[in-house]
C-alpha cells in the first residue's frame, strides 16, 4: 500500500473513533449536567478532573507519542525484531518508574495541589474536601494513561492505529455506565475514570502480544535510545506548558466581563468546542497518521518522499478544513442555536458563542496544518522548533488579544487566536523549508486555491438555502456538501479524488 492509500485509511479509522468518542462525550457532559449541574460537586469533578488530564497531555498521550514513536519507527526500519522489543521493554521498564513516582507524589500532596489549582475552593471546607478526595481517587489514571501512551506508541510505530484510537471512547462509556448505575454519585465519576483507565489499558495488552511484545523487567532501564527519547520528551512537554498557558490567558481575560460582556468565558468554552471537532477528527487524525510514515520517510537519502508525504497531507488537510471553516462561518449562528440553545442558554449566548466560533474558524486550515507541520519536524527528531515558534506566537497571541478585545470584545480573543495560529503555520512553514529544502510550494498553492474556489461555491449555495424558510439546517449542512463535492469534482481536484475514489480526468 502507497503511503497516501495509508495515511488516509489509517486517518479514516482515527477519524471514526474520534466521531465515536466525542459523542460518547457529549453525552458524558449531559449526564453530568442533568445530575450535578453547575453546584459543588460538579466543581469539585471537573478540578479533580482537570489534573491528572492536565499531566496527561503532558508527559502522556501527545508528548510521548511524538516522543516515542520517530524513535521506535526507525528501530522497527533499520533493526532486527529482538532489538525492537528490548527497547520497548527497557522503555517500560522506565516509564514504570517515572509514572509511579509522579502518582505517589499526587496522591500524597493533593491538598497542596488542589489549593494551587482553584484557590477559590478554600472558602468552601466541604468542596475543598470533595475535590482533595476525588484528586486522590483518580490520580493513578496519570500512570493508566501513561502506560496507554506507551502502548499507542509502540503501536503506531508498527503502524496500528485502531486499537489505541478507540481508547478515549472506551473512558466516555466507562464513565457514563458509572454515571447511571449510581446516579448522583460524585464518586462514581471518578471511580468511572478509573475503570476505564484499565480498561483503555488492557485492551492494547493482546494487540501488543499479537505483534511480538513479550514482558521482561530484567532489561534495566538503561539504552542509548532511551535518552534519546527523553531529550525529543521535554522539549514536547514544554510545548504542551505553552499551550496550557495559551488556554489559561485566554480564560483570564474573557472574565473580564467589562470589556468583552458577560458570558465571555462560557461563550469561549462552547464556540471552542465547535471549532474543535472538525480539527480533531481530519486535522489530528491525519497528522498522527502520517507521523510514522514521515518517521520512516526521514531516515532516507535526498528526503524525497518525506516532503511529498508532507505536501499530500498538508493539501489533504486544506481539502477538509477550509470548506469546514467556510461551512461554520456561514452557519455559526443556526448551529450554536441548534446545539445549545435551551435553557439558560438564550439568544444573548448564542449571539456572542456563534461570534466567537465565526472569528475562531478563520485560523481552522493553519491549526490543522500546524499539526501536519510539527509532526514532519518531530519525524526529523526536531521537537525544539515547534516549541520556540509556539512560544512566539503565544507572545503575539497576548499582545493581539489585549488589543483586539477592547473594540471586538470577546470575538477579538478569538480573531487573536486565529491570527497567531496562522502566524505559526508560515513560520513553521519557513523552518522547514530552509531546513530540507523546497516543499512543492506551488503544487500546495495551486490546490489551495481551487479548494477555496469549490468552498466558495459551497457558500453560495449556503447563503441561499438559508433563506428559504423551513429548512432544517441539517439539510442546509448537506445541501453545503454535496455541493462542494461536485464543485470539487467539476474543478478536478486530484486530492479530492484519491480521497472520494473517483478515478482521475485524462
Amino acid at each position: 500500500m502507497s503511503s497516501r492509500k495509508h495515511i488516509i485509511k489509517s486517518a479514516g479509522t482515527i477519524g471514526f473513533a474520534t466521531v465515536i468518542s466525542r459523542i460518547l462525550g457529549f453525552v458524558r457532559d449531559i449526564l453530568i449536567a442533568n445530575f450535578f449541574g453547575t453546584a459543588r460537586y460538579a466543581q469539585a469533578f471537573v478540578v479533580a478532573f482537570r489534573i491528572p488530564n492536565m499531566l496527561r497531555d503532558l508527559v502522556g498521550e501527545g508528548a510521548m507519542n511524538a516522543a516515542l514513536v520517530p524513535v521506535m519507527s526507525e528501530y522497527s526500519e533499520t533493526r532486527n525484531k529482538e532489538e525492537f522489543w528490548h527497547l520497548a521493554n527497557v522503555l517500560l521498564n522506565a516509564v514504570l518508574i517515572v509514572l509511579a513516582g509522579l502518582t505517589l507524589l499526587g496522591v500524597i500532596f493533593a491538598p497542596s495541589i488542589v489549593r494551587l489549582i482553584a484557590p477559590g475552593f478554600a472558602g468552601d471546607p466541604e468542596k475543598l474536601r470533595v475535590t482533595i478526595s476525588l484528586t486522590r481517587l483518580m490520580f493513578p489514571y496519570v500512570l493508566l494513561v501513561g502506560l496507554l501512551a506507551y502502548s499507542m506508541g509502540i503501536l503506531n510505530s508498527l503502524r496500528h492505529f485502531s486499537g489505541p484510537a478507540f481508547a478515549p471512547a472506551i473512558l466516555n462509556l466507562s464513565i457514563i455506565i458509572c454515571a447511571l448505575t449510581r446516579q448522583g454519585s460524585v464518586s462514581a465519576l471518578a471511580a468511572g475514570v478509573l475503570i476505564g483507565g484499565v480498561i483503555q489499558l488492557a485492551v492494547q495488552v493482546p494487540i501488543l502480544f499479537s505483534k511480538g511484545f513479550r514482558f521482561d523487567f530484567k532489561n534495566g532501564i538503561r539504552h542509548p535510545a532511551v535518552k534519546k527519547i527523553g531529550m525529543l520528551l521535554i522539549p514536547r512537554i514544554l510545548g504542551s506548558c505553552v499551550y496550557q498557558i495559551n488556554i489559561f490567558v485566554n480564560t483570564m481575560l474573557a472574565s473580564f466581563s467589562y470589556i468583552v460582556g458577560s458570558g465571555g468565558v462560557a461563550a469561549l468554552y462552547y464556540a471552542n468546542r465547535l471549532f474543535q471537532f472538525p480539527l480533531a477528527i481530519f486535522g489530528i487524525a491525519i497528522a498522527q497518521a502520517a507521523l510514522p510514515t514521515m518517521s520512516r520517510e526521514a531516515l532516507e537519502e535526498g528526503l524525497f518522499k518525506l516532503k511529498e508525504t508532507l505536501s499530500f497531507s498538508l493539501r489533504a488537510i486544506n481539502f477538509i478544513m477550509i470548506p469546514a471553516s467556510v461551512g461554520l462561518i456561514m452557519l455559526a449562528r443556526p448551529i450554536t442555536a441548534m446545539l445549545f440553545e435551551r435553557g439558560m442558554f438564550d439568544r444573548y449566548s448564542t449571539s456572542i458563542t456563534a461570534g466567537a466560533l465565526i472569528f475562531y474558524s478563520i485560523g481552522l486550515f493553519s491549526y490543522a496544518g500546524i499539526k501536519i507541520l510539527v509532526s514532519c519536524f518531530y519525524s526529523l527528531k526536531d521537537t525544539l522548533t515547534p516549541v520556540k515558534v509556539a512560544s512566539v506566537s503565544l507572545v503575539l497571541n497576548i499582545v493581539l488579544s489585549v488589543l483586539l478585545m477592547f473594540p471586538l470584545k470577546i470575538n477579538g480573543l478569538a480573531l487573536s487566536t486565529s491570527i497567531s495560529g496562522i502566524f505559526n503555520f508560515f513560520l513553521l512553514l519557513f523552518i522547514l523549508r530552509k531546513k530540507i529544502g523546497k516543499l512543492d510550494g506551488m503544487r500546495m498553492l495551486s490546490s489551495f486555491i481551487r479548494v477555496l474556489a469549490a468552498s466558495m461555491v459551497m457558500a453560495i449555495v449556503i447563503y441561499f438555502c438559508e433563506f428559504k424558510a423551513g429548512i432544517n439546517i441539517l439539510l442546509v449542512v448537506l445541501i453545503g456538501i454535496v455541493s462542494y463535492v461536485a464543485a470539487v469534482l467539476i474543478i478536478d481536484i486530484k486530492e479530492a479524488r484519491q480521497f472520494l475514489k473517483f478515478p482521475a480526468k485524462r
